[in-house]
């Protein structure tokens, strides 16, 4: 008698038709809780709310106590909460001057849909993009498509690069992500450079192999760079960290960075075309083959190819071309003229050099972002050579910034 009321008892209740066939939908609304599994001694929004005086970044700029209070009871599926997201900018609150910064980086993909009131605002100022649910992010590698930038004047244009960012489905971004999560992420890597082509088209180091001089390659890294240990990126060096590079030295991969994967092409000859075509044909091989692995790059519709930092979601392509502007850097229109060509410059250290590339990552597609590059370099040298010769630059101020339809669903 005991057993069976025993078994009686631990018999699921009986379900009603209507109930078997709705629970899933009920079962989906229900938003999960992760805060519940985890206990953290903080105190009230406002006793924890970070001293913004003197931080210079977007993050700095926008964030207040009313939206820190929206925030601060949320996290992520793998344990992100807002102060992971801000963390960056409060060991790195920037400078007044010089190129702004974002100030939070995303700990994971689901970042960016949990506290997308704030990277939408923090994307809609660092790109002046508005991030809408119905407009769809463009992919263009077709590099056939890029107009010029293998015939900048050699007098003015001293070096080029191109780099582009991606993020693995499945993992944390570097800020969040674990010992073993970086060390799965390296073996990804592995395997899928083993398999990009056929024959050694390229040779894969170690961090601890880059801390020794080599005749095969002109790097050392013997420390972890500054700016990943001001992002806390930097945990366990050199774990799990590598550096591929092909033997011709046209391009390099670096693995578990300040992304799971950057591809740079760097060329001394300044050939932007060149540059951009090399890591456009890598990259379509490597999102073969990490969809081949079942772990594709992260890709939302309404925000592109996602990456760490909102800085460079979108596209996350990087175009930049070393000039020599020294007239022009002096002008009191060259701000107003960058706003408007859609790119910006930066000093290289060195009088009179400086590094023009794209600022918006977002919005358009990767060839449409390069060609910015290329256009805007080409008119700066042009504006350089009339200053040179104590000629106005008036006529060729373009006469609005230029437009961007965003692609709707």
């Amino acid at each position: 008698m005991w057993k069976r009321e025993k078994m009686w008892m631990i018999k699921p209740p009986t379900e009603h038709p209507m109930e078997s066939r709705y629970r899933p939908v009920l079962e989906s609304l229900i938003p999960r809780d992760p805060m519940s599994r985890f206990y953290l001694k903080r105190g009230s929004p406002k006793d924890e709310f970070p001293n913004l005086d003197r931080n210079y970044t977007l993050m700095g700029r926008i964030l207040n106590l009313h939206m820190y209070t929206r925030q601060f009871s949320r996290a992520t599926e793998s344990g992100v909460i807002f102060d992971d997201i801000i963390r960056p900018g409060l060991e790195d609150p920037g400078l007044p001057t010089g190129p702004k910064s974002v100030g939070c980086l995303a700990g994971d993909a689901q970042s960016y849909i949990l506290f997308c009131d704030f990277f939408d605002r923090i994307i809609e100022s660092y790109h002046g993009y508005k991030v809408t649910s119905d407009a769809v992010q463009q992919s263009d590698f077709n590099y056939d498509n890029l107009k010029g930038g293998d015939d900048f004047d050699e007098v003015y244009v001293l070096s080029c690069e191109v780099s582009v960012g991606r993020a693995v489905d499945d993992f944390c971004f570097p800020t969040h992500c674990s010992r073993g999560e970086r060390r799965q992420l390296l073996t990804l890597a592995k395997t899928a450079l083993e398999q990009m082509s056929e024959g050694p088209t390229g040779k894969l180091y170690s961090i601890d192999e880059l801390s020794h001089e080599s005749d095969d390659r002109g790097l050392v890294l013997d420390s972890p760079p500054s700016s990943l240990m001001k992002i806390g990126v930097a945990r366990d060096w050199p774990d799990a960290r590598a550096l591929w590079l092909s033997k011709d030295g046209s391009l390099a991969i670096w693995i578990n960075m300040d992304e799971h994967l950057k591809l740079i092409s760097f060329r001394k000859d300044a050939n932007l075309q060149e540059a951009f075509k090399t890591v456009c044909i890598h990259l379509i091989k490597l999102e073969a083959l990490y969809k081949k692995l079942r772990h594709p790059f992260i890709w939302k519709p309404h925000l592109g190819w996602v990456v760490s930092s909102p800085a460079e979601v979108g596209t996350g392509l990087k175009a930049s071309v070393t000039v020599k502007l020294l007239h022009l850097a002096e002008n009191k229109r060259l701000d107003d003229i960058l706003d408007r060509l859609r790119i910006q410059m930066e000093e290289t250290g060195c009088p009179g050099i400086y590094k023009v590339s794209n600022l918006q990552t977002i919005g358009f597609n990767e060839v449409e972002l390069t060609q910015l590059v290329v256009d805007g370099v080409k008119l700066l040298i042009q504006m350089e050579k009339r200053l040179e010769n104590n000629r106005g630059i008036e006529d060729l101020v373009p006469l609005k910034k230029t437009e961007r339809t965003a692609v709707r669903l």
